[in-house]
């Protein structure tokens, strides 16, 4: 990662611009929000206010993960009748395509649009927009911002960047060895208060006991591929329905997996709908599970992606395993 993470001048004045524009402004991040999307969304909206701004932050849930379910209340479900005129811009964070924030109210086009994202699959950098692969997280993109404007770091924001940060760095356990200028700029969250603990207890903790049933049964139904590089495992529409969509804790999945000799990347097809699947890649190293997932009209980083398709189990696992074997031949 290292310089490549951080802020240009150019891209200072590129956010400056476009902030200056508007009155007011809306903010949207992906659907099924994680850490990462909801505290650079509220900071965000945090800063734009310090600037004299009228912000709303929108988020089309659901809210699954234990860690992020109290933060619902603080978006709004829709636009409404927030965009009432033309003097109103819209920030995406945490995601480049619109398509990804799901129902919202949002139209294409509709709105004078600014990208923030660390993702691969986001594309490159404009005018309107800042896009650093290689950061951490997007709430590692919006703390530079932050300070680079001046506003006052207080101890509730800098946890929300903190969390953030750690979401996606899977509490620093995808950093390497020239990713100091991250662990410098949480260094200074926790001089303004961040708690590592607290964070780290958040994150990990209050899991339902029934997720603890649904992770051994996602193990013990795991079949792997390619002499064992490859682990993928499935959850039925009949066993989402059972076990509630909220009972998952597909982080402690993936670290299991990706754990075991061998394993190099892993393939998760939960079925939301009877004939709906969402899909959860991870890998390790030199797999690019991005690329596959794009493929999908999805999206994520070269290690981490996911993407929804309109298909049964069976069918995509068949279509998965021709991808994954193009990667593993």
């Amino acid at each position: 990662m290292g310089d490549n993470t951080k802020l240009l001048d150019e891209d200072f004045s590129n956010f400056l611009n476009f902030a200056n524009k508007y009155e007011k402004f809306i903010i949207a991040g992906h659907k099924e929000p994680d850490g990462d999307c909801i505290t650079s969304s509220l900071v965000l909206a945090e800063l734009l206010q310090t600037m004299g701004k009228k912000t709303l932050v929108v988020s089309a849930g659901p809210f699954k993960r234990t860690e992020v379910k109290k933060y619902e209340q603080m978006f709004a479900k829709n636009i409404d009748s927030f965009a009432t005129n033309s003097k109103c811009g819209l920030f995406l964070v945490d995601c480049s395509l619109l398509g990804r924030i799901g129902e919202v109210g949002i139209s294409e086009n509709q709105f004078d649009t600014f990208i923030i994202d660390h993702h691969k699959t986001a594309g490159n950098s404009t005018q309107k927009s800042i896009i650093k692969p290689a950061a951490p997280a997007a709430a590692y993109l919006i703390q530079q911002l932050f300070e680079h404007s001046g506003a006052e770091l207080d101890k509730q924001t800098a946890n929300l960047l903190f969390f953030g940060i750690c979401t996606d760095t899977g509490f620093f356990r995808f950093l390497e060895e020239n990713d100091s200028c991250v662990f410098e700029a949480v260094a200074r969250l926790v001089s303004k208060g961040a708690s590592p603990k607290k964070t780290y207890d958040e994150m990990t903790g209050n899991k339902p006991f029934v997720s603890r049933k649904v992770l051994g049964m996602l193990l013990d139904r795991t079949e792997l591929f390619f002499n064992g590089r490859l682990a993928l495992t499935y959850e039925t529409y009949e066993e989402t329905e059972r076990f509630g969509k909220d009972s998952r804790d597909s982080d402690a999945l993936y670290q299991m997996l990706s754990s075991s000799a061998g394993v190099e990347a892993i393939v998760s097809i939960k079925q939301e709908k009877p004939e709906m699947c969402t899909v959860g890649l991870r890998s390790k190293d030199a797999v690019d599970v991005s690329s596959v997932a794009a493929k999908y009209g999805g999206g994520g980083h070269k290690n981490a992606a996911g993407f929804s398709a309109e298909t049964s189990i069976d069918a995509l696992k068949q279509d998965l395993l021709k991808e994954f074997k193009k990667i593993f031949a």
